[in-house]
Parts: C-alpha cells; sequence; structure tokens
C-alpha cells in the first residue's frame, strides 16, 4: 500500500467485482472533462476492505494545466459533517451527555430559543429546548437558507456575518436568531453541525480542531485531512470551480468559507480539507462498526446508531426520494425510491463543490467521488454509483 491509496489493493475478482466492468468507469466520468462539464475527477471503490478502483481525470489547476494526482487535497465542505457527528458520538460514549440532553446545558446561548411561525409573521417561544439529536439529524430549526424567498430569517443570517470572527461567535449569534421551525417538528439542513463542532471543543476541553487530529485524524491515518493545508504541501491543493457567464468553468477566487489562502473557518459543518484516499479510511472505518486496523473510535452499538434513520417518514432530506437521516449521514430507506442502484442502510453525504461519498453495509462496498465545481448540478454522482455497482458479480 503507497501513503496515497488509503487502503490495501485487491484484484477485483477477489473480491467479487469485473476488471472488465470496472472499466466502464474512466470513459465516462472522462467525458465529463472533455465536455467541460467538471474541472477535474478522482474516483476511489473499496469492497470489503480492499481497493479495486482508483482514477483521475482532469486539472486541478486548468490555468496551470496541472493535472489532478492521487494526492491532491479537496475542499470537503459538508463532507465534513459526518466527521464532526462521529467526534460529537465518541463523547457520547464516554458519557458525557445523553442524545436527548438540551444543547444549552454546554452552550447557554441556546437557552430559550426563540421560533418563528409557519408564515414567518411573528416570534413565538419554542416548545422544546433544541438537544444534542436535534443537532444530530437536522431537526433543530436551523437553517442555511429558508424556502421562501421573503421569509425575514434569512436576512438575519445575512446581517449576523457568521463567519466574521471566531466559533464561539457564530455559535453566539446562531443563538440570538428565531428559529425556523420548532425543534423536532420537521427537517431542515443547515448549521446544526457548526454548533456541534463548538460542543465538542467545550466537552472536551480542548479546542474542536486539536480533538479532531488528536482523536481521529492521526489513530486512522488521516495525514492530510485539517482546516487548512501545509504550505509544503500547498501545490497538491486544487483550485475551486464555477461556471462563468459564458458557461465555461472558472476559477473562484475568493471561496466560501476561506480564511487564508491555505485554510479555512474551523467549521463542523464545512471546513475540512482532505484528500479521497484520507476519507476513504474514514468511510470505511464507519463501515467496520467503528473500528479500522487495530484502532476503535466507536463501539459496535454506537456505529450501528449512526447509520440508522432517525426522521419521519415524510421530511425527505433535500428531497433525496427512498432516503432518511442518521445522526451525521443520509440513510437509504427504499432502495427502489431512490431510483438507482444500491442497498438499505446504505449512508454517505456530499459537499458543495461536487463531492461524494456512500458506504454500503450489506455489499461492503464505499464509493468516494472527488471533484471542485460549486453551483452545478452532479449527474456524474448517479451515474458514478451506477457504474460501480454494475461491477459486482
Amino acid at each position: 500500500m503507497t501513503i496515497y491509496e488509503g487502503l490495501p489493493r485487491a484484484i477485483p475478482e477477489d473480491v467479487g467485482m469485473s476488471t472488465s466492468r470496472l472499466g466502464r468507469i474512466a470513459p465516462v466520468i472522462q467525458g465529463y472533462v472533455d465536455n467541460g462539464k467538471i474541472p477535474c475527477a478522482l474516483t476511489m471503490i473499496a469492497r470489503e476492505g480492499k481497493l479495486v478502483h482508483f482514477e483521475k481525470c482532469g486539472m486541478q489547476d486548468i490555468a496551470a494545466a496541472k493535472p489532478v494526482e492521487f494526492d491532491t487535497i479537496f475542499r470537503l465542505y459538508s463532507m465534513t459533517k459526518p466527521i464532526t457527528s462521529v467526534a460529537v458520538m465518541m463523547l457520547y460514549e464516554e458519557g458525557h451527555f445523553q442524545l436527548s440532553t438540551p444543547v444549552s446545558e454546554f452552550v447557554p446561548a441556546f437557552k430559550d430559543m426563540k421560533v418563528y411561525t409557519e408564515d414567518g409573521s411573528a416570534i413565538v417561544d419554542a416548545e422544546r429546548e433544541v438537544t444534542i439529536k436535534h443537532l444530530l439529524t437536522h431537526t433543530a430549526g436551523l437553517i442555511y437558507e429558508s424556502d421562501r424567498e421573503d421569509h425575514p430569517i434569512d436576512q438575519q443570517y445575512e446581517d449576523a456575518d457568521l463567519y466574521g470572527g471566531d466559533l464561539a461567535n457564530m455559535v453566539n449569534k446562531l443563538g440570538s436568531i428565531p428559529l425556523l421551525h420548532h425543534p423536532g417538528d420537521a427537517w431542515k439542513y443547515g448549521m446544526s453541525t457548526d454548533i456541534l463542532g463548538y460542543l465538542v471543543g467545550v466537552v472536551s476541553g480542548m479546542p474542536f480542531e486539536t480533538f479532531l487530529k488528536t482523536r481521529i485524524f492521526e489513530p486512522l491515518g488521516m495525514n492530510d485531512t485539517g482546516f487548512s493545508v501545509r504550505v509544503e504541501n500547498a501545490d497538491r491543493y486544487s483550485k475551486v470551480y464555477e461556471f462563468g457567464e459564458d458557461g465555461k468553468l472558472q476559477a473562484i477566487e475568493k471561496v466560501h468559507a476561506a480564511t487564508g489562502p491555505l485554510s479555512f473557518f474551523h467549521s463542523g459543518g464545512g471546513g475540512l480539507q482532505s484528500t479521497a484516499a484520507d476519507y476513504l479510511r474514514f468511510c470505511q472505518m464507519v463501515l467496520n462498526d467503528g473500528e479500522l486496523d487495530g484502532v476503535r473510535l466507536l463501539g459496535r452499538k454506537t456505529a450501528e446508531l449512526i447509520t440508522m434513520d432517525h426522521i419521519a417518514n415524510q421530511w425527505q432530506p433535500n428531497q433525496r426520494t427512498g432516503s432518511g437521516f442518521g445522526l451525521g449521514f443520509s440513510v437509504v430507506t427504499d432502495v427502489a425510491e431512490t431510483h438507482t442502484l444500491g442497498s438499505l442502510g446504505t449512508c454517505g453525504w456530499g459537499g458543495m463543490a461536487s463531492t461524494t461519498f456512500w458506504i454500503d453495509p450489506v455489499e461492503e462496498l464505499i464509493g468516494v467521488f472527488m471533484t471542485q465545481l460549486v453551483g452545478a448540478d452532479s449527474p456524474f454522482h448517479a451515474q458514478f454509483r451506477v457504474l460501480t455497482y454494475q461491477t459486482l458479480i
């Protein structure tokens, strides 16, 4: 195993996959690069703890004609959330709190929260306290944006300048803004996991970034994962792209939540940067019920709990039909309703720059897809998943 592969390699047929069928993946993904739909792609597939596919195409820096490499470092954005959630559950296992514990026991700003009425015309007292489980399942009433253009909560989030200070400043400001709905009444994707990152620091007694480094990244050998990129690795850091008015890819100069050219805000919801190989190791730990290479981060029952569906059937996370939500991950609850290939219990998530991953416990299968493109549809995610599952023999 090389440092960049993350897991030991296997001949595909030895783990029930077809070498020739795996060969279908690269041409399809290359087509997206050739047609200017994505700047680059790095795809990884592992089965039964062994790496069977690791391919790359395109440029991590188009202007400099610099190809993406197997050790390229990507912005994870919301793929940070599962890692933060695991950190929370590690502290849960140590007996610091229950999932039903009110967040205000650790974050006083979340005591006596207010809530907008459904039409946004009035503010009332929250019917119940925000709990740690509400944050883990995105049912707290925190948002990124509402579903209505004229809702006053959106302006309050914008005016708060949440990334203008440190994590404590962000949390205190969020505690002063009314919730979109009463805690536990609906699923709404938002800044819940940022609060969890702050909570990790408060409960553990160490900075959030230090906890992740010493308790997760170093034990798992995720040496290229963190909120900043070492200066000596700057040439491995991918540019991030969007589509310009002319429909062509252009690099984004001022990247969201970046605090410098090589660093991000210490956000539990979206601040980490990593390599595909590092993230694969995290995924394998989850698939292995909390353990990897003799290092155990979670107990087996805790790992089972985080990948169960914890939300009501009528709440579809981000319009993902056939899926519910666990403690930091989406979870497939009805394969047919997902309109793609897969298995019950498959968990995963994605990031704003079009990164994604999934973990299939039935097939012992992991897929990781890395690129750096914001503000665009991602049909290549579904195609990569189909192309992965069709290799199983």
